[in-house]
């Protein structure tokens, strides 16, 4: 009897313990260099990484220094409750925290309670939002990653518990000038609508090294081909195949540059849901039409939701392998499922990709709710409306990614909903908010989360908004112009017409850079485009400021911090700076080290916060002391295979510098073979002290398409 009921004892505190208090400490198994994992309770078959079919790129992530577990093991906390996870872990005072998803806001995401959620942007930087990723980088140099395709609710360090290590100051409203309505925490807290969930943790000396793994351990960033870095225009909804042809040679006229066209909803014979099948008026010929625009070097990119039309020929197919709810009246394909994926694959190899279609744009996978399949549907794989939609817009880039990569032909599209895991897919995200400064906010923020984003342009009030907006977009993952509602062109507005073509051709000039840039992305898993706060060498503290009481505006004097979301790095050397609309004149914050103006190689500042007017017609950019920044003569297109170009090189300062340029075919996966060439690029002072340059040559056998001719041009004097 006794043994009974010391039994019954220890399963009762067993029992309070588990729903109660906190679980026991976590076991952390290194499954990477620098990466450790841990599960809590009982993780879901289905997560964000096993969404997407993509392996940790090992060979690099061992090429990165050994870390040590970045956090005390002893602090990071778990118990579950009612099928919920709660998950708890430390935060310094210093210490500042980034990523959480696309926010368009903020960059500093300590002090905000977000719940993330795939949505259309509202405005908010709540959670909801387009790239809802769950993964957090530190200011110590490591990153958090919670692997849960739910709902997730983030505190990051606002939760004050009782027993907290590091209890914020008790202060008196009445006579303390220093109360505040929120006060410090020590943690970031996380709440998992599930029974279990995992966790992995990124390690490194710097919060760029975290985010290399993070990358690296999702298959390492995508390397579009060469012609998806070039210029792409969206037309019109209801252009035709005849509309279409007519508009390439309107860019030719204009020696314009263009690479491919993005066909909007009017080419299925039904959108909203869509047929998935050509219109027969507008598009009477498509084979003839994608063939006709390949002869000029230019792609297709064709529009879709993934919601299937009652009148198409999938409809019958795939009715009964779909979710319990209609979007616009279609059915909604469970793409968990591998015959559903199969249907789909026939379908479009056979309508597009046979007849040159190189890629899709997927609209319309992100919200708002009334848009979507509600929470409350069911799939025939089993699986929830909610794990879904955090799901989905992963599902149909992984999709249709690998049916190009079964042909070894890459393409480059965009997307409306990703999510953790995303790295490797070649997908940019976009939306319909379309405030230019938080665009670029986006840009920066999502450096952290291992996704690409466009600040695409579609109309503007004014000439000179016109022209801050294509400057920008042409210093993007993707430079693109969506005329799909109102059919602007690149010339809307002739008085800026010039400067509209020069930054444009100026893109185009830089695609060696570029392309090298988005090779590092691949091999290293160095954002192409990143934030000031992942740059070496940054040590800009915007912490100070303070809020100041406002009765109306601020009854509760919140903190006003400052953060860098306005300009941004693109690649290792090249420092971007947004203009917009109505400003003369901005701030521009300059790392460690000498920087100089790209256009004319001038001294522009070191270590410090600089005024810069630099007139309409330019966007301020900026290049480090040594950079050397290889590019190529102004042509309208990427150059095809085989085609061969020369190649200049700028070389920036009075340091000697040296560069590794990249290169493949451009168009295939060979690369991931070893078929590509990476070759030194030095500038070294000769014994009078005279900057000279040198380029080594490529592997014998291996893709290079630039000639030996090689114009150095050295811009500081």
């Amino acid at each position: 009897m006794n043994f009974k009921f010391h039994v019954i004892i220890l399963c009762l505190i067993s029992t309070l313990y588990i729903h109660t208090g906190y679980g026991q400490e976590l076991e952390w198994v290194e499954i990477e260099n620098g990466i450790w994992k841990s599960s809590v309770g009982q993780p879901e078959d289905i997560s964000l990484l096993k969404a997407v079919d993509v392996k940790p790129k090992e060979e690099a992530l061992r090429q990165l220094p050994l870390a040590n577990f970045p956090i005390d093991k002893a602090k990071i906390k778990t118990k579950l409750i009612d099928g919920k996870t709660y998950l708890q872990f430390p935060l310094s005072r210093e210490e500042q925290i980034y990523g959480l998803g696309l926010n368009f806001k903020t960059v500093h995401q300590r002090g905000r309670i977000m719940q993330l959620h795939v949505d259309h942007y509202g405005g908010r930087d709540n959670g909801r939002t387009h790239a809802p990723v769950p993964f957090y980088v530190s200011s110590k140099g490591y990153g958090v990653l919670i692997d849960a395709a739910r709902y997730i609710t983030v505190y990051a360090g606002t939760a004050v518990r009782v027993n907290a290590d590091d209890k914020p100051v008790l202060r008196d409203r009445n006579t303390d000038r220093q109360w505040q309505a929120q006060p410090y925490s020590d943690a970031v807290e996380i709440l998992v609508p599930a029974k279990g969930t995992d966790i992995y943790v990124f390690g490194g000396s710097s919060p760029m090294e975290a985010v290399q793994r993070y990358n690296l351990f999702n298959g390492g960033g995508y390397l579009p081909p060469k012609w998806g870095l070039g210029f792409t225009q969206r037309v019109p909804t209801l252009y035709s195949q005849y509309d279409i042809i007519r508009e390439a040679k309107e860019f030719e006229d204009h020696n314009f540059p263009l690479d491919f066209i993005g066909v909007e909803p009017g080419w299925h014979s039904m959108s909203y849901p869509c047929t998935f099948e050509w219109d027969k008026t507008r598009f009477p010929d498509p084979k003839k039409f994608n063939q006709e625009l390949l002869g000029q070097g230019i792609r297709t990119n064709l529009w879709f939701n993934p919601y299937v039309s009652p009148v198409g020929s999938l409809y019958p197919k795939i009715k009964d392998l779909s979710g319990s709810h209609t979007v616009w009246n279609g059915i909604v394909p469970d793409l968990m499922l591998q015959e559903t994926r199969d249907i789909l694959k026939d379908h479009f190899v056979e309508n597009h990709l046979n007849i040159g279609v190189s890629g899709y744009k997927i609209d319309e996978v992100d919200g708002y709710d009334s848009w979507l399949w509600p929470d409350v549907a069911t799939f025939p794989s089993g699986y929830s409306g909610e794990q879904m939609r955090q799901v989905y817009g992963l599902l149909v880039q992984d999709m249709t990614s690998k049916w190009f990569k079964e042909r070894n032909q890459r393409t480059y599209g965009l997307v409306r909903a990703s999510n953790a895991g995303a790295s490797a897919l070649p997908y940019v995200l976009y939306n319909d908010y379309y405030s230019h400064k938080d665009f670029i906010t986006a840009l920066v923020n999502s450096s952290f989360i291992g996704v690409l984003w466009t600040p695409e342009v579609r109309a503007s009030k004014t000439a000179e908004e016109w022209l801050r907006r294509m400057q920008s977009v042409c210093f993007s993952p993707m430079a693109m112009l969506n005329a799909w509602a109102d059919g602007t062109k690149p010339w809307s507005f002739p008085e800026v017409e010039e400067a509209v073509r020069d930054v444009a051709n100026l893109r185009m000039q830089l695609l060696p850079y570029i392309y090298t840039t988005f090779s590092q992305y691949h091999f290293k898993g160095l954002p192409p485009f990143r934030a000031m706060n992942l740059v070496e060498g940054f040590s800009y503290d915007g912490n100070k400021s303070e809020g100041k009481l406002d009765s109306t505006n601020n009854p509760y004097k919140l903190a006003v911090k400052s953060e860098i979301k306005d300009q941004y790095m693109m690649g290792d050397n090249i420092l971007v700076a947004p203009m917009f609309e109505g400003e003369k004149e901005r701030k521009v914050i300059l790392p460690q080290g000498k920087w100089f103006d790209f256009y004319d190689g001038s001294f522009v500042g070191e270590n410090e916060v600089i005024t810069v007017r630099p007139g309409l017609e330019k966007i301020p950019l900026y290049v480090r002391d040594g950079g050397i920044i290889p590019m190529r003569p102004v042509q309208r297109q990427a150059p095809e295979l085989g085609e061969k170009v020369d190649l200049i090189i700028r070389h920036y300062g009075h340091k000697e510098g040296e560069y590794i340029l990249y290169d493949d075919d451009g168009l295939s996966f060979d690369f991931e073979k070893g078929q590509y060439s990476m070759v030194d690029i030095k500038v070294k002072k000769d014994k009078k002290g005279n900057l000279r340059g040198t380029i080594g040559r490529p592997e014998k056998g291996k893709p290079y398409s630039y000639n030996k001719k090689v114009s150095w041009e050295f811009k500081t004097k």
